[in-house]
């Protein structure tokens, strides 16, 4: 019996121990493909950057078409000043007379390269006018950012905070008129108010005459006028861009900041009947640390996920912007060129654009992800 019982003792050390050896092998296996296992941030990650390539050629596409239904962009820019001889031999030299799907797989192929072609017009290199004219757009943007949220998450916070009583309501009403007015109407009122009637911002331009002067001759100049001012150190310099880039920066930032208003606001009441907060608040902690502290944060979450979508149209309002107030960025080019009919600079804008549009869209989700865990599933 003593036998039997030491024959089990001694037969169960030799089972645990290839129980053991089975367990490290699987352990070694596990360990070996661990190194490469994709986590749920970076397969979303790698996902959103992957859809970039199909939103772009989407929107390209779109563009390349649209702009062929008025026949091939020679004619259409030129047609009426020159011979037919001329203008058939033009046509012929550019290619545009070739198959349209030949023409389309050609320019995609032009694209993949960085090549936008030349314009029409006055034969500059597409790429060139991307490079001179994107920063001032650049610039524009990040201005009407900063006044966005400057209205928005304040107003928004104030708004929630006296929800449904007097400056509840008036707020909401500013919030309405800030994104349902024109973008061209509230810079022709900003320019009568604020330059015709009280004479104190400049009526158009990014800067005056001799300051543009002093900054374009910088070396290595970045283009956007207010980074080149603080570079120099010089105040003049720089209140006077900060002078011409108030106005424009207000028109393009109320159309933003008013949907940034009304998210706050929305979010911020919603935020404020968790659970977490109620508790909060029957702790004796003050409504105004709830907002900031409590509450703010997972109202901000909303914000983060549309703002993709709210470049976009700022950089659409951007192009009656900067026609509005003598902007010469992207926008303001645009109009240039499609009152020229030159529809080949205006796909090479475009396309550009199109590509901001995604890029942004896809660091929007990233930031999106690293705020809220819930976006990654």
């Amino acid at each position: 019996m003593s036998q039997a019982t030491s024959d089990t003792s001694a037969a169960k050390p030799g089972s645990s121990g290839a129980s053991g050896g089975i367990s490290e092998g699987e352990g070694a296996k596990k360990s070996g493909f661990s190194g490469i296992k994709v986590g749920p941030l970076t397969r979303y990650l790698i996902i959103r950057f992957l859809l970039i390539i199909p939103t772009v050629l989407i929107l390209v596409s779109m563009v390349f078409f649209l702009m062929r239904l008025t026949g091939d962009p020679i004619t259409a820019s030129v047609g009426g000043r020159l011979p037919p001889a001329q203008l058939a031999e033009r046509i012929h030299s550019a290619g545009y007379d070739r198959p349209i799907i030949v023409q389309y797989m050609e320019y995609l192929g032009k694209l993949a390269t960085g090549d936008f072609g030349r314009t029409i017009t006055d034969n500059r290199l597409i790429s060139d006018i991307l490079v001179t004219y994107g920063t001032a757009t650049l610039e524009l943007a990040i201005n009407s950012l900063i006044v966005a949220f400057l209205i928005g998450i304040p107003l928004g916070k104030l708004a929630a905070r006296y929800r449904d009583r007097g400056l509840d309501a008036g707020l909401r009403v500013f919030a309405i008129m800030g994104y349902a007015t024109p973008v061209f109407f509230a810079g022709l009122m900003l320019q009568l108010i604020f330059s015709v009637k009280l004479g104190v911002l400049p009526l158009s331009g990014r800067a005056s005459t001799d300051v543009q002067i002093s900054l374009e001759s910088i070396e290595p100049g970045t283009g956007i006028y207010m980074l080149d001012a603080l570079r120099t150190g010089r105040w003049d310099l720089i209140s006077d861009v900060l002078a011409h880039s108030i106005l424009p920066a207000v028109a393009l930032g109320l159309l933003t900041g008013g949907v940034f208003l009304r998210l706050i606001r929305t979010n911020l009441i919603g935020t404020l009947g968790q659970d977490y907060v109620m508790a909060a608040r029957s702790r004796g902690v003050r409504e105004k640390r709830l907002l900031s502290k409590h509450a703010f944060k997972p109202a901000l979450i909303p914000i983060i996920t549309v703002m993709g979508m709210q470049i976009a149209m700022m950089l659409a309002g951007a192009v009656l912007t900067e026609t509005t107030f003598q902007w010469r960025g992207l926008g303001f080019m645009l109009q240039q060129y499609l009152s020229a009919r030159d529809f080949v600079a205006v796909q090479g804008i475009v396309a550009l654009l199109a590509v901001i549009v995604a890029v942004t869209n896809f660091i929007v989700d990233v930031i999106a992800a690293l705020v809220d865990p819930r976006v990654r599933y």
